[in-house]
C-alpha cells in the first residue's frame, strides 16, 4: 500500500463527520502545497507500541535536534483525535506566532505553538488555516516538494 492510499484509508476509517473533514482538509492543503510529499505515520514506535494519533503529513522539513542530529519529518500533520481534527504546523521557532497570528481569526479552535484543534470544520474559518499551512511553510524555509 503506497502513502496515498494508507492516508485515504486512514481518512475513510474515520467515523461522520469527521471523515468528510478530514477529506475536506487533505483536499485543501494538497491544494495549497501542490505537488508536496506525503507521509503517513501510524502512531506506533519501533516496537509496534501506539505512542500517538496516526497523521497524513505533508511537506518536508528538516528537524535539528539540541545533540546536532537533524532528520527529516513532514511539516503540515492531519490528525483526528478523541474530539476533533488536529492540523500541526511544525518548526515555527516563535512559539507564540500560530496563536498571535491567527488564534482569534481561525474561529473556535485551540491553538498552541504548532497544534490548531477543532471539533468541526463549520467551528473554523478555512480560509485562515490554509493561510497558516501556508505561512508555516514559508516561515520555516520547509520545502513541499522534498522527496
Amino acid at each position: 500500500m503506497n502513502v496515498q492510499e494508507q492516508i485515504e484509508e486512514y481518512i475513510t476509517s474515520q467515523p461522520e463527520p469527521k471523515r468528510s473533514n478530514m477529506q475536506v482538509l487533505h483536499k485543501q492543503i494538497l491544494q495549497a502545497l501542490p505537488g508536496c510529499k506525503l507521509w503517513f505515520e501510524d502512531g506506533k514506535n519501533s516496537e509496534g507500541k501506539v505512542v500517538s494519533n496516526p497523521n497524513a503529513g505533508y511537506g518536508s522539513y528538516t528537524i535539528k535536534y539540541a545533540d546536532g542530529k537533524t532528520r527529516e519529518f513532514f511539516q503540515i500533520g492531519l490528525s483526528a483525535n478523541t474530539t476533533g481534527i488536529s492540523v500541526y504546523i511544525l518548526g515555527i521557532p516563535d512559539k507564540t506566532y500560530l496563536a498571535q497570528t491567527y488564534g482569534k481569526e481561525l474561529g473556535k479552535a485551540s491553538v498552541t505553538g504548532y497544534c490548531i484543534k477543532f471539533k468541526n470544520l463549520k467551528d473554523i474559518n478555512l480560509n485562515v488555516l490554509e493561510t497558516a499551512i501556508r505561512d508555516g511553510v514559508k516561515i520555516t524555509g520547509g520545502d513541499p516538494i522534498s522527496n
